[in-house]
């Protein structure tokens, strides 16, 4: 036993000596090995720091508007306190209402805490009195009269003393924490624009008799005129005013305050449509699409408004027309493509002021199948129906009866009227326009006497199909055809599409025979348009899925592109020779720029909602970058091109950007001549 506990001491010891050597170790300082060697000098100088009143997150660049002077001044006095902390105190001046309800519920406290003491030094008396009574009781005395009566006088006492009211607590108003935190307060703008007073004037006057009869006199003259008029019309127009004034006869009563009113609430429902669609309006005039500078050459569609009636439903929209007068107007031609489905038409013209409802409307027992709006009277619109009749509506009658329509006797076509187009007036200043049909004529129309006259321009034949009869006739197969245009700067020549997939070169003299053939599709040509700048230079579209371009001098096209589904219409744009779209059945917009690429469309865009939506028909704006297209749901899109589907010349340095027709025919020409010298070589 006495070794081991020797044992354990001798290792207590040992443990002990090793941590005193520990802590009687000196410590080394590390130093860093970027540390800056000083000298005592430089050690022993001092750094002062001044310690401010200003505030480091205070404003400096605070601006006000001076109306003194009409200009933004900077505020040279900047606000430099910054409150950390504030609390709210409870303390209430001793004059005040307050303040002298509290000083009276304390003198009541403290009155009735006297009244109490009192009350118990009273107790205290009667019990000392009541002990040697009790005493004298034992004793055996008489104490029956003298304890009945203590009893009384304590009763009388408490009666006599006031009952203080119990007072209510108040509750300790300095015992409370509140929690609070800093945020930042953003600054208060207030925006203010002044503006002109808008002009008064004060307007008096006295209504005498003679001032009413002279009123009544010229509404009776007013009401002699119209008469006159209705007698100086036709006997159609009569008929047709009659059942009219059959049909709405209280509407006359209010016809004129309804006119005075029509202008003003049609300003209004634009106001009303342009705060509605203002984001679409503001992305029409502002919105450029930034990505294009990333996109190597491809362009983007915008879709701005969609134009709808409900009166169009499911009538296919089977023409488009921008008024030449005014740019954000367009009509509308509804009606059907299927012949199975043959119902009624519709002419509508829409505003790009108002998307949400036509501003005229024409139906008709006929479908409409094309349409166009004369250069110098852009009121005057030309029809073409399903049933060969042509008609010419006027915007400036409100009524939906057409103003001029063929017939029958007149010499109407015998198949649908595919396009019609205005001409220049002849030679006695009678309005004439061209119709073309499936039933192989090419018809003028003049407006002589406010009656169609029509002349057969030219009759379509397949070349190759006449055939000789035993009797000696010849019967040769007619040609349909199916759409037509007229070269920009020479009158008498056009181009006419046909079913057979051939285009015509003809002449308005030579009525007999074609100037050239075109063995162009192998389907129906759809549309034709020549170029607005190059004068040989047309296009061609059909539903073989392609879009041929052509110079008419040559048979052979010079550019062909398969789209992957039938081409419905194809539309050169009106700022640049090289540039045109085309719509195809499978929704999709397609829009090709030669001079920057001659292989393909540099934007492929599907625009409709539905699959199975067929677009029909394009057109170009003249002078806004939007094009409209239409669909067999009787939709009309507005979709706005992107900056580089309309890229102009770059400007160089010290050289001014040649602009003008000149120079976009000289843009095709040497795109044409590469392609001539390649044919060439091969």
């Amino acid at each position: 036993m006495g070794r081991g506990a020797r044992k354990r001491d001798e290792d207590s010891v040992t443990e002990v000596g090793e941590g005193a050597d520990e802590w009687t170790q000196s410590k080394t300082i590390v130093r860093p090995p970027d540390q800056l060697d000083l000298t005592d000098a430089e050690l022993k100088e001092e750094f002062t720091r001044i310690l401010t009143a200003n505030n480091p997150h205070a404003p400096q660049n605070i601006v006000r508007y001076s109306f003194k002077e009409g200009t933004y001044k900077p505020i040279g006095f900047v606000n430099q306190l910054a409150v950390h902390f504030s609390q709210v105190g409870n303390l209430i001046p001793k004059d005040s209402d307050e303040g002298r309800r509290q000083h009276y519920r304390d003198e009541l406290v403290a009155g009735s805490q006297e009244s109490a003491k009192v009350v118990l030094s009273d107790a205290e008396i009667l019990q000392e009195d009541e002990e040697p009574k009790e005493a004298e009781m034992e004793a055996g005395s008489q104490t029956d009269i003298p304890t009945a009566e203590v009893a009384e006088k304590v009763a009388s006492e408490e009666l006599m003393t006031p009952k203080q009211p119990k007072e209510r607590k108040l509750t300790n108003k300095f015992n409370f924490s509140d929690r609070a935190s800093q945020t930042l307060n953003h600054p208060l703008r207030d925006r203010e624009c002044q503006m002109e007073p808008p002009p008064r004037t004060n307007f008096s006057a006295t209504a005498n008799q003679w001032e009413i009869y002279d009123a009544y006199v010229e509404e009776l003259k007013k009401q002699e005129k119209t008469k006159e008029k209705e007698k100086t019309k036709t006997p159609v127009a009569k008929r047709t005013g009659k059942m009219a004034t059959r049909k709405l006869p209280s509407m006359e009563s209010q016809s004129d305050d309804i006119t005075k009113v029509s202008q003003a609430a049609k300003i209004v429902e634009r106001m009303v449509n342009q705060n509605t669609y203002d984001d679409v309006a503001q992305d029409f005039k502002y919105y450029e699409d930034a990505a294009d500078e990333y996109r190597d050459q491809e362009g983007t569609l915008l879709p701005l408004w969609k134009f709808q009636n409900d009166k169009a439903k499911r009538l296919a929209v089977t023409a488009l027309c921008w008024n030449p007068k005014y740019k954000d107007l367009f009509a509308v031609g509804h009606g059907s493509y299927d012949f199975m489905k043959q119902s009624r038409g519709m002419l509508l013209l829409y505003s790009l002021k108002n998307p949400s409802f036509p501003e005229y409307i024409f139906s008709s027992e006929s479908g409409i199948m094309c349409l166009d709006i004369h250069v110098d009277h852009p009121y005057l619109v030309v029809v073409g129906h399903y049933d060969g009749n042509v008609a010419i509506y006027n915007l400036k009658k409100p009524q939906s009866q057409p103003s001029f329509r063929s017939s029958a006797k007149s010499g109407k076509h015998t198949d649908p009227v595919w396009q019609v187009k205005w001409q220049k007036d002849d030679m006695d200043h009678n309005l004439n326009f061209f119709s073309v049909s499936s039933d192989g004529r090419i018809v003028s129309w003049t407006l002589v006497k406010s009656e169609l006259v029509h002349t057969d321009v030219i009759k379509l034949k397949v070349e190759g199909s006449t055939t000789e009869v035993p009797e000696g006739l010849q019967l040769y197969t007619v040609g349909c055809g199916t759409a037509f245009d007229f070269h920009k700067e020479i009158d008498y020549m056009f181009l006419v599409g046909t079913e057979e997939g051939k285009i015509y070169k003809c002449s308005k003299s030579y009525s007999s025979q074609f100037l050239d053939t075109y063995d162009a599709h192998n389907m129906a040509v759809d549309a034709v348009s020549w170029n607005p700048y190059h004068t040989k230079v047309f296009m061609s579209c059909s539903s073989d899925w392609t879009v041929k371009i052509w110079d008419h001098t040559i048979k052979t096209p010079m550019f062909i592109y398969d789209l992957n589904s039938a081409v419905g219409d194809v539309a050169w744009a009106p700022y640049s020779s090289t540039v045109f779209a085309a719509v195809t059945t499978d929704g999709k917009v397609h829009v090709f720029d030669l001079a920057i690429n001659k292989y393909e469309a540099i934007c492929n865009q599907p625009v409709v909602a539905k699959k199975k939506t067929k677009i029909t028909h394009v057109e170009f704006n003249p002078i806004y970058p939007v094009i409209i297209v239409g669909d067999d749901r009787g939709h009309i899109t507005c979709l706005k091109l992107s900056p580089n589907l309309r890229k102009m010349p770059k400007e160089k340095k010290g050289q001014e950007v040649q602009k003008g027709p000149a120079v976009e025919i000289t843009k095709l020409d040497k795109l044409l001549n590469l392609v001539r010298e390649v044919k060439t070589k091969t």
